[in-house]
């Protein structure tokens, strides 16, 4: 399970392991308070894609194709260990984005989440347990 938070809020037990998913460290925040169990730049969308989006609200769809075109063809193996990690694990992408919502890592959250979906043991299985053919 995928949770996100913002890097500057408390740590808290629910949060399981915390990755940091930014590019750049959060201003003013010591490692202590960040309690981070790992810092992954790999999954940070690129300067010029952060630069391009700026928190618009207007480019938040495209934001979100264009970063998931950019993790498959820069990271795809990176994506996969955190896919991994997320299976039966609490898992908290960390930013420190001032916006709660439209962010990197809901982003990468929705991206980690939608292609689990996606899977192939998912389109083995596409009925709920229990369900017959009718």
């Amino acid at each position: 399970m995928f949770k996100i938070k913002r890097a500057y809020e408390p740590a808290s037990a629910e949060d399981g392991k915390r990755i940091l998913v930014d590019r750049l460290w959060p201003r003013g925040l010591s490692k202590a308070k960040a309690a981070l169990d790992e810092w992954d730049r790999l999954v940070a969308p690129s300067d010029a894609l952060r630069r391009w989006y700026a928190h618009s609200p207007q480019r938040w769809r495209e934001f979100k194709t264009r970063y998931a075109r950019e993790l498959r063809e820069t990271c795809p193996e990176e994506l996969k260990r955190l896919r991994a990690l997320g299976r039966g694990n609490v898992v908290t992408l960390v930013f420190s984005s001032r916006e709660p919502a439209m962010n990197n890592a809901a982003a990468l959250k929705e991206i980690i989440e939608m292609r689990r979906a996606a899977s192939p043991a998912a389109a083995r299985n596409p009925r709920p347990h229990g369900a017959r053919n009718g």
